[in-house]
């Protein structure tokens, strides 16, 4: 809904199962911190895949191999060890220094770099977080020092940061309400689940033309294995 309101600068997720793009949020908006299944690349050449090439080949039980090179595809998704994607450092130095509201849904704000990304804002813009517990305290050692480090929702001295305790659709739909865009954000949450639903159901379709192709394709063991052997026994009379 911010984003057809013209208010959202971007949404940064911590997601890989491409849900955000499900709900509607235009690509250019989204950075998908720990990467994506919505494509994959080849590890040798680096050729681009979808997610419904890689879908076809691993329900298959196939190893996706490139078409271009005998490189392996995988899923653009960010494992232990790995850089974060050039995007995500490009934009949070181009992004953050603009938001003037930071909402934060449904995180832990422990992994790191993502959960620093609360301290990027300008010392001044308010933070809120839409939580079944709170998260991100600011550090003992760092407040002392007189350093903005994380959230500060129980300081007398607190300005900015705001804790709402509860499912993120009920947070959300709450503020929607109190924005006067209610009746809007259930409209749309109803419609797109109809069209996650319908979605869905093409999905299970295709899938399982692709098991019936792969049954189909393996031979039959007892077909193919002929009749039982007999024994000498059973020739006698």
């Amino acid at each position: 809904m911010l984003a057809e309101k013209d208010l959202l600068l971007r949404h940064y997720t911590q997601n890989i199962d491409t849900l955000e793009r499900v709900a509607g949020i235009p690509d250019d908006k989204i950075v998908e911190a720990h990467g994506t299944f919505y494509t994959g690349h080849c590890l040798g050449c680096r050729y681009k895949y979808s997610l419904d090439w890689m879908k076809e080949r691993i329900f298959k039980d196939e190893i996706p191999v490139c078409e271009k090179c005998p490189g392996v595809v995988k899923p653009d998704i960010v494992f232990f060890g790995e850089n974060l994607p050039d995007r995500f450092h490009i934009l949070i130095g181009k992004d953050f220094p603009k938001c003037d509201l930071l909402i934060v849904l449904g995180s832990s704000l422990i992994v790191q770099p993502f959960a620093s990304l609360i301290d990027r804002v300008e010392p001044k813009v308010p933070r809120l977080l839409i939580n079944h517990e709170k998260a991100g305290h600011q550090s003992g050692i760092m407040s002392l020092l007189g350093m903005s480090s994380g959230m500060d929702f129980d300081s007398k001295d607190n300005t900015r940061d705001v804790f709402w305790c509860g499912d993120c659709d009920e947070g959300c739909q709450l503020l929607a309400d109190k924005l006067g865009w209610g009746d809007e954000l259930r409209e749309m949450v109803k419609r797109e689940h109809e069209s996650i639903d319908q979605s869905t159901c093409e999905s299970k379709q295709t899938d399982k033309k692709i098991s019936d192709t792969k049954n189909k394709d393996e031979p039959k063991d007892k077909e193919e294995a002929g009749p039982p052997p007999q024994n000498e026994d059973s020739k006698k009379p």
